[in-house]
């Protein structure tokens, strides 16, 4: 079984064909269910190494797009009546790998 190493927002993923991977919401375009994501950003397929990228890519299907878990983060100053609650919830694709050429 094929083996690749791909980044994408920022961080690495090992995958191969049929596995289903959390990443990043990619911002370029819009995605509908179906479409194909291509990964030109290869660090390693099987033995290949790249320096710092392989000549080959990786495609995969968008599956959906999911919230993370809310993060709160807060500011607090002692003795100062100040105090600042704000919320973050990350944006996520789940993408399933379809092809490692």
């Amino acid at each position: 079984m094929t083996l690749a190493v791909i980044k994408t927002g920022g961080k690495q993923y090992k995958v191969q064909v049929g596995d289903k991977i959390k990443i990043e919401r990619i911002t370029d375009k819009e995605y509908k269910a179906g479409d194909t994501i291509k990964f030109d950003e290869v660090l390693l397929v099987d033995n290949e190494i790249g320096t710092p990228t392989v000549n080959k890519s990786v495609e995969g299907k968008f599956v959906e797009e999911i919230k993370g878990d809310k993060v709160r983060i807060q500011k607090f100053k002692a003795k100062s009546n100040y105090d600042k609650v704000t919320g973050h919830r990350q944006r996520y694709f789940v993408v399933e790998i379809t092809k490692i050429s």
